[in-house]
C-alpha cells in the first residue's frame, strides 16, 4: 500500500519561509508529484506540481515565491515557500501519481499570521 509522509508545516509570521517535505514509499513508477491546499470554505487547489523530468507547473499565487523540486532516488518531493502571506494560510495536499493511480497525503497545516 503507497504510504505519503508528509512534513513541515506550521505557524510562521508573513513574511517567512517554511518547507514542506513528502516522502512515498511502497510505490511503482513514480510519475508527477504536486501540492494543493484547501483553506476552509475554498476548494482544493493546486499550488505546483513537478514531472518525472523536473517540469514544473505554478498556481498564480505560488510563482515568484515558491520553489517546487523533487529528489527521485528518494521519490521526496519539496515546497520551498517564500514572502507567505495571511492568504497562504491552509492544509497543504501532497499528490503523486504512479503508473497506476494518484494518491493524496494527509495534510499539514500553514499558518501565517499577520
Amino acid at each position: 500500500q503507497v504510504q505519503l509522509v508528509e512534513s513541515g508545516g506550521g505557524l510562521v509570521q508573513a513574511g517567512g519561509s517554511l518547507r514542506l517535505s513528502c516522502a512515498a514509499s511502497r510505490i511503482f513508477r513514480l510519475n508527477a508529484m504536486g501540492w494543493y491546499r484547501q483553506a476552509p470554505g475554498n476548494q482544493r487547489e493546486l499550488v505546483a506540481s513537478i514531472t518525472s523530468g523536473g517540469s514544473t507547473n505554478y498556481a498564480d499565487s505560488a510563482k515568484g515565491r515558491f520553489t517546487i523540486s523533487r529528489d527521485n532516488a528518494k521519490n521526496t518531493v519539496y515546497l520551498q515557500m517564500n514572502s507567505l502571506k495571511p492568504e497562504d494560510t491552509a492544509v497543504y495536499y501532497c499528490h503523486v501519481v504512479d503508473l497506476y493511480n494518484d494518491y493524496w497525503g494527509q495534510g499539514t497545516q500553514v499558518t501565517v499570521s499577520s
